[in-house]
């Protein structure tokens, strides 16, 4: 084993990720700029699958030399510019954004667990009382309504007459 090559290789390599890494961040921080706050937002699953992409694309440009930086920056602003189409058809075409986006689903109603859509939504009722603790409460029978989100953070509403 090349010890020596494992934990530094030459100063070109460290160089070409300083220079490469600040222009592709800039890039980065240029692109999201012009397609806005909902390029990051996290409203469904497609948007983080987006958000992931982007970090691994972003690092794919820093630490493989065979990525140019116009080619990383081409394919951070296909990925921006997919999200975007996406986004912009969804708001317009709600069979589409229905294909592409999951529903809320409510876990609880009046303190009673809905246990099949628990079930189908994957969610166990440990889960379901400790983001109840989460937000303040101890039992189910304090919640009025819970609801999985469609970017999976769960809301809680608690009844107000006790």
């Amino acid at each position: 084993m090349d010890w020596k090559n494992m934990l530094f290789q030459d100063w070109q390599g460290i160089v070409r990720t300083i220079v490469v890494g600040v222009l592709a961040y800039a890039t980065l921080v240029l692109f999201l700029r012009i397609s806005g706050k909902r390029t990051l937002a996290k409203l469904n699953a497609f948007d983080l699958v987006v958000t992931v992409a982007l970090g691994s694309t972003l690092s794919a440009i820093l630490l493989q030399e065979s990525i140019a930086l116009a080619e990383g920056a081409v394919a951070l602003a296909l990925l921006i510019g997919m999200q975007f189409a996406v986004a912009y058809t969804s708001v317009r075409w709600r069979a589409f954004a229905h294909a592409v986006r999951s529903e809320p689903a409510l876990l609880i109603r009046h303190g009673e667990f809905c246990d099949s859509t628990m079930r189908s939504e994957r969610v166990t009722r440990d889960e379901a009382i400790s983001a109840i603790r989460s937000n303040g409460g101890q039992d189910p029978e304090q919640v009025d309504t819970m609801i999985l989100e469609s970017d999976g953070t769960i809301s809680v509403v608690f009844r107000t007459d006790r």
